[in-house]
C-alpha cells in the first residue's frame, strides 16, 4: 500500500523535498501506526528542508518533526486503534521518518493521547512550537513568576512560539510586551492580547553594558544572541528567562552578571527529548490555558506540496504566527 509523502533527499550539499508515493513497507520500525491527519510547519523544519543546520541526518527520509492522527494499529500498551494522538520532534525528520505524510510508523513512547477539546488540526496549530511556548510558561511559573511581578517580554513575537506564547501568558493575566521585526502586524499581536509592541532593533544590537534598568520579570526568547543577552540584562531581580531559539544566532556574548548579581535564571527549554510527564503536563495546561479562539487567528492551511517552498521563508521570518499542512490536501 502506498501513500503521499514529502521525501527529502540530499545530493552533494544540496538537499531537495518532493511528494512522492512512499510504499508502507518501507516505514522505519515502531509499534505504532498512525493515519496521519495533519502536520505543521515549524523554524526547525525550515533548517531541516533548506539546509541552515544539520537537521536531518539521515537520507532519504520523509521530513516534517510534528505529526497529529488517528491510531490505526498498536501493540504499544494504553494506545488503541482509534485514539487520537500527537508527536512532537523526538526523532522525527532527523533519524525517523517524519509528520509529512498520510502515515507514520513510530514508538509509542513518542505519542501523547490529545485531550478531548483539542482536535488533530488544533494540535498542529499549536505543533512543537505551541508545545515549546507551553514549556517556557512552565519554566516561568517553576521560577515563581506570576502576573503580579511585571511585565513579560516575548521577543520573535510574530513567529510560532510567540504568537501562542503571547496568548497563553495573556490569557493568564500576565501583561505581556511583544518585541517583533514587523511593527506593521501590531494589530495581529494586539489580538493575541500583547499589551505593548516594541521593535526588535531595542534589543537586537550588541549591549550597551553587562547589566540595564530593570524591566522583565520573565522572558520567553526564541531568539538568542544580542536579543537573548540584552533581555538578560533587563531582567529582575530573580526574574526567570526561559530560552528556546537561536533566529538570531547560537552565540551569548554577555556576562554572568545578571546571574550573580540579580538571582536572574536562564531556563533551557528543549522540546526534543523533553521526558513524557512533561509532554503530558504541557498538553493539558495547552487544553485548559489557551484561548482557541486566539490560536485560530493564527492559523494558515497548506498541502504537503506547499511545504518546500514555505522552508526559506519560515527562516526569513516571512511567516506570520502557525501554518498547518494538510496532508491529505
Amino acid at each position: 500500500m502506498t501513500f503521499k509523502a514529502l521525501l527529502a533527499t540530499k545530493a552533494g550539499d544540496a538537499i531537495s523535498a518532493n511528494v512522492v508515493d512512499f510504499d508502507e513497507n518501507d516505514l522505519m520500525p515502531g509499534d505504532v501506526t498512525v493515519a496521519v491527519e495533519y502536520s505543521t510547519v515549524n523554524y526547525k523544519d525550515g533548517m531541516a528542508l533548506t539546509g541552515f543546520a544539520p537537521i536531518i541526518q539521515t537520507f532519504p527520509i520523509i521530513a516534517g518533526v510534528d505529526f497529529s492522527g488517528i491510531v490505526e494499529t498498536s501493540t504499544y500498551p494504553g494506545l488503541n486503534a482509534g485514539d487520537r494522538v500527537v508527536a512532537n520532534s523526538w526523532g522525527l525528520s532527523q533519524t525517523h521518518h517524519g509528520g509529512y505524510a498520510q502515515k507514520a510508523r513510530v514508538s509509542g513512547d513518542w505519542l501523547v493521547k490529545l485531550p478531548d477539546n483539542i482536535s488533530t488540526k488544533d494540535a498542529m496549530a499549536l505543533g512543537t512550537a505551541g508545545y515549546t511556548a507551553m514549556l517556557c510558561v512552565l519554566a516561568l511559573e517553576h521560577g515563581g513568576v506570576t502576573p503580579d511581578k511585571g511585565d513579560i517580554l516575548v521577543t520573535g513575537a510574530n513567529g510560532g512560539v510567540g504568537s501562542v506564547a503571547i496568548a497563553l501568558l495573556s490569557g493568564l493575566g500576565y501583561r505581556v510586551v511583544a518585541s517583533t521585526g514587523r511593527p506593521q502586524e501590531a494589530d495581529y499581536l494586539r489580538e493575541l492580547g500583547a499589551a505593548e509592541i516594541i521593535d526588535r532593533k531595542v534589543l537586537s544590537e550588541p549591549a550597551k553594558g553587562p547589566i540595564g534598568s530593570e524591566r522583565w520579570a520573565g522572558v520567553v526568547d526564541s531568539v538568542g544572541s544580542h536579543t537573548l543577552v540584552n533581555a538578560l540584562a533587563q531582567t529582575k531581580y530573580r526574574g526567570v528567562v526561559a530560552a528556546c531559539g537561536l533566529a538570531q544566532g547560537l552565540d551569548l556574548p554577555g556576562t554572568v552578571l545578571p546571574f550573580i548579581l540579580r538571582n536572574v535564571t536562564l531556563a533551557g527549554i528543549d522540546s526534543v527529548n523533553a521526558p513524557q510527564a512533561v509532554r503530558l503536563e504541557a498538553w493539558k495546561r495547552l487544553s485548559t490555558d489557551l484561548d482557541f479562539a486566539k490560536l485560530a487567528r493564527t492559523v494558515s492551511t497548506v498541502g504537503l506540496a506547499d511545504v518546500a517552498a514555505l522552508a526559506p521563508k519560515i527562516l526569513k521570518g516571512e511567516i506570520q504566527g502557525r501554518t498547518v499542512v494538510d496532508v491529505n490536501a
